[in-house]
């Protein structure tokens, strides 16, 4: 005999193959006169009991005719399907049941489905159910939670019958109360009687017991948690609070997998919307990812907008990590979506520029040195360093578009930035990686620096750097030689006091030197000092004959370079070279000047590369 491999097909009615079920508590010795079908299920009955209570059933039929034996109805939406049913019928034949967090929102919403309401029986079951409700599910937040969560399938109904609204306000009111219980507990009197919170318990923040509800929310629906999330705002839970609840849950729902792109960008949306207003209730690196996930699944622009913005109040405290958003990934885009980054730039700028006021005069009231750094300033320089290494990241990107990198590196004001190494390096990693560029184009580039700012080891690096403009190397070499010059009359005017200071500098000497023998009389230490003094005046005028004889040099090379501009590079790199031949004089000599007892020991190095 052949098998068949595939269900029959429907019959011509077109009524599904439906289930028996065995009911046990229903008495056999009465025949059944009415069967009911609820989804794949059929419920043989008796009329008597179920029209005794069910107003649903009792009205369906008086609508159907006599003589149609045996009666038969179908039950079509009823909340809970078959198994809600069966409750129903057990209470209605007077079985004994129970009433569950699990079934009451069930058993609730059927019963009004039914009709089984006061109008047809004392203590029906919509009564009994919404007692549970009352006197159980909402003096407990876990039953609550429970309840609600099976609300789901019940929606729209659930929520007409304020089943849903008693398990909200239930779980906002208990997460309340435990909130303030818990705050109590941690309080403790102080040495003089006052109440204050315990140190244990501030540095638990919003982590304490209080807030074990988080966890527990994470099971619901992004609908009905933006509900309770809601509710518990009004009810005055602590930001840090709702915080802490709302990573817990976007952690839990976006790291599921195999779901349609819909409902992850739903709930990223709408845990935007639910974020507290208070700065630094959620950590920065949350807003980060939350705002990654957004640009990744394509959310809505006042979504996004308002994620930069919080996120541009405390991009003070961001990492790198943290900056490098990576783009949609659409062809031709960078690797990292600059154009947002640039946004909470103009952000943090904007709240700075805000803040100014109040700054200086805060500055201004103030009289202490501490003032000077004020909190708007120092959140500048990290940011600078932060954009900085940002900039020298993404340099290296072969989409990444002039204006762009120019943007991002205007986006700061000229004072926060006390060294511009790092951007100088930024910029030749993006002239390194763009060598196409034109000149007017490099030097538009070269314009962000300002090299008076450089340290010595990034102006040596730009004088000999052949990816910089010529301009810019002039400028470089033009700075280090102020700068050299400046460091010489410095060294010189401190190592060589005026005769009425002798005594003040001898006695200095006598207490640095640990050469001088303290049985050695006063006159031989004078005479000691004076010739060491001597020495050190004679080689001060050594080392002004050779820069000068150095200025005569340059003179000479930029001559040459007038006649023959090819070779300006290499004359601007000798010339770096010659100022590097200089930084050793003043390095020596400052050497010598600090400790005299040490001069003789110096001549013989100096007099070695006076002669190179």
């Amino acid at each position: 005999m052949e098998k068949h491999l595939h269900p029959p097909p429907p019959s011509p009615h077109g009524r599904r193959r439906r289930q028996q079920r065995r009911c046990e508590w229903v008495f056999l010795d009465v025949p059944s006169d009415i069967t009911i079908h609820v989804d794949d299920a059929t419920f043989s009955l008796h009329k008597f009991p179920l029209v005794s209570r069910c107003g649903r059933i009792r009205k369906l039929l008086a609508e159907l005719p006599d003589s149609e034996r045996p009666t038969s109805i179908e039950l079509r939406g009823l909340p809970g399907g078959a198994d809600s049913f069966d409750i129903a019928a057990q209470f209605c034949y007077g079985v004994n049941f129970e009433i569950t967090s699990a079934n009451v929102a069930d058993l609730y919403c059927a019963s009004h489905y039914l009709e089984m309401t006061e109008d047809y029986s004392n203590s029906n079951l919509i009564s009994r159910a919404g007692e549970y409700l009352d006197t159980v599910v909402c003096r407990s937040l876990e039953t609550s939670v429970e309840v609600l969560r099976c609300c789901e399938p019940l929606l729209p109904l659930a929520d007409e019958l304020r089943v849903v609204a008693r398990c909200v306000d239930a779980i906002a009111s208990k997460a309340s109360a435990e909130q303030i219980a818990s705050s109590f507990s941690r309080l403790e009197y102080s040495s003089s009687g006052r109440l204050h919170m315990s140190k244990h318990a501030r540095g638990r923040g919003s982590g304490g017991g209080g807030d074990w509800w988080a966890e527990d929310l994470s099971v619901l629906r992004i609908d009905l948690y933006e509900r309770v999330i809601a509710a518990m705002k009004s009810r005055g839970v602590r930001p840090e609070s709702v915080g802490a609840a709302l990573v817990s849950y976007a952690q839990r729902e976006l790291l599921k997998k195999a779901r349609p792109d819909r409902e992850p960008r739903l709930v990223v949306e709408t845990i935007t919307g639910l974020l507290p207003l208070e700065r630094f209730a959620v950590p920065l690196s949350f807003l980060f990812g939350l705002l990654k996930s957004a640009v990744a699944l394509d959310c809505a622009l006042s979504s996004r907008l308002d994620l930069e913005r919080r996120i541009g109040s405390q991009l003070d405290a961001a990492t790198l990590d943290d900056a490098l958003i990576p783009s949609s990934g659409n062809e031709g885009d960078t690797l990292f979506d600059v154009d947002t980054f640039h946004r909470i730039l103009i952000n943090f700028s904007q709240q700075d520029c805000d803040s100014e006021d109040d700054d200086l005069e805060s500055l201004f009231e103030s009289d202490s040195p501490a003032a000077a750094a004020s909190p708007s300033q120092s959140a500048l320089f990290r940011v600078s360093k932060l954009v900085d290494s940002y900039l020298t990241e993404i340099a290296s990107d072969a989409n990444l578009k002039l204006n762009k990198f120019v943007a991002v590196a205007e986006s700061l004001p000229a004072h926060a930035r006390t060294v511009h190494d790092g951007l100088y390096r930024a910029i030749d990693v993006y002239l390194k990686a763009h060598q196409g560029l034109t000149d007017q184009e490099r030097r538009k580039l070269c314009k962000l620096i300002d090299f008076q700012k450089l340290s010595q080891e990034a102006g040596s690096h730009a004088a000999q750097n052949e990816r910089l403009p010529l301009q810019s190397v002039v400028q470089v070499l033009y700075y280090e030689q102020l700068r050299l010059r400046t460091a010489m009359l410095c060294t010189g005017s401190s190592a060589f006091p005026d005769d009425d200071a002798k005594p003040a500098a001898h006695q200095s000497w006598r207490i640095s030197s640990g050469a001088l023998s303290a049985a050695m009389s006063p006159r031989d230490n004078y005479a000691s000092l004076r010739r060491e003094n001597r020495e050190l005046k004679l080689e001060l005028a050594r080392l002004r004959m050779r820069l000068n004889d150095l200025e005569k040099e340059h003179v000479c090379m930029k001559r040459n370079m007038d006649k023959d501009k090819s070779s300006s590079r290499k004359f601007l790199i000798c010339f770096a070279r010659l100022i590097g031949k200089m930084r050793v004089f003043v390095r020596c000599y400052s050497t010598a000047s600090q400790s005299p007892s040490t001069s003789k020991q110096l001549q013989g190095e100096k007099m070695k590369q006076h002669n190179l």
